[in-house]
């Protein structure tokens, strides 16, 4: 049976977002960019900008340079996840396949066995379109076809309006007639080779065979032979997939490159961290660190925690020194995410040899603060770190 795959792709979604917070933006040609950065490089930009010939990627001083009164807005990659996050929420009731970006406005579902309770995957994808358009007022392009690839390049083929269905065994008679460019998975590096022997269009390059590709493109020749056919088998892959993931948000309310309140707000989010471990009686096994700057760059800093660990002064000492490790920059800072990755179960019998240990008894204080909290209510008791000194900063 052919797969049934909705590919939903909200155009400039970063625009989209911005535009919708200050709609006097709308219709104008617009940039996100980050303020400041001397190397600063274009991450979305409007239709009226590209129209103008500014791209994604490009240097902000070229951008500037093509419109010198350009509207620049610096990215609030924040933002934007959490309008994914609610986004994906409105699409759970039709099918638990769901695969999409984390702020990039693309959502792939597979609908395949999903007839019987909502219809056809057109009628779905038609609802969804209405419920976005009515709960976020975005209006996004979407498609149908049997594969991501397709479906993706038929998005592409309509934006920055519109839709597109692609009928089981029309996907070869789809794609011939499109420039190679539209496929996702060629890269620069491949298009220039095609390029290289005037080979512009999908059905041009089908004239090469398997054994011809392999020439100028080795071990990659299998998957573009297939992509230019309009061959795909990679399935959609489903969120559960990501649910072993804890993830804790701090936004400082004044941009701040204050060690001591930058540790604050790391040890409140470390806590928070291990007691939703605890509570799942889980340990995590790497933590990761994300500072988004107030001119919209984003840093990251990645740990293995060795052992896995649930215990908040353990796991803060190790995020110290990852915390100075992506704090690399002089530019304040808006924005801090740790995040807890490999969860895995707690032990759950105790080391016969550790008593006395330091460990074991920075488990126990914690414990019997976690009980004081319970007891007495949250925040009766906490670390002399979280305490907010009067006239502080």
């Amino acid at each position: 049976m052919s797969r049934s795959i909705i590919h939903l792709n909200i155009a400039d979604f970063a625009v989209a977002v911005e535009s919708n917070i200050q709609p006097s933006l709308k219709g104008y040609p617009l940039v996100i960019a980050p303020l400041g950065a001397p190397r600063a490089v274009v991450y979305d930009m409007s239709d009226e900008a590209y129209k103008e010939g500014i791209r994604k990627g490009m240097a902000l001083a070229r951008a500037k340079r093509i419109n010198k009164k350009i509207k620049i807005l610096p990215p609030s990659f924040n933002r934007y996840e959490r309008v994914m996050k609610d986004l994906l929420k409105q699409t759970f009731a039709f099918t638990p396949l769901i695969e999409s970006g984390t702020s990039d406005g693309h959502i792939f579902l597979d609908v395949t066995g999903s007839g019987r309770l909502f219809g056809p995957s057109v009628d779905v994808a038609f609802k969804l379109k209405k419920a976005f358009k009515k709960t976020f007022n975005f209006d996004p392009i979407w498609s149908v076809a049997t594969n991501k690839l397709v479906a993706k390049v038929a998005t592409r083929v309509v934006k920055p309006v519109g839709e597109y269905i692609v009928a089981p065994g029309d996907e070869k008679a789809f794609l011939a007639p499109l420039p190679l460019n539209l496929i996702p998975g060629l890269i620069k590096k491949d298009l220039t080779k095609f390029f290289e022997f005037n080979l512009f269009f999908i059905s041009q390059a089908r004239v090469l065979t398997l054994e011809q590709l392999k020439i100028p493109f080795h071990f990659r020749a299998p998957l573009i032979y297939d992509w230019i056919r309009g061959i795909d088998p990679t399935p959609v892959t489903t969120l559960c997939e990501n649910l072993s993931i804890i993830s804790f948000d701090h936004e400082f309310s004044d941009d701040t490159n204050t060690a001591d309140l930058l540790k604050r707000a790391l040890y409140l989010m470390v806590e928070k961290t291990c007691k939703t471990l605890r509570n799942r009686r889980l340990t995590g096994g790497v933590t990761k660190i994300i500072l988004s700057y107030s001119d919209g760059l984003q840093t990251t800093s990645r740990l293995k925690l060795v052992p896995p660990t649930s215990n908040d002064m353990a796991m803060f000492k190790k995020c110290i020194p990852l915390l100075n490790k992506a704090w690399t920059r002089r530019v304040r800072i808006r924005h801090m995410r740790l995040t807890c990755e490999k969860l895995c179960q707690g032990a759950i019998q105790a080391d016969l040899f550790s008593t006395g240990t330091k460990e074991t008894k920075q488990g126990e204080l914690i414990l019997a603060m976690d009980k004081i909290n319970e007891k007495f209510g949250k925040n009766s008791i906490k670390a002399g770190l979280t305490i907010k000194v009067k006239n502080e900063g």
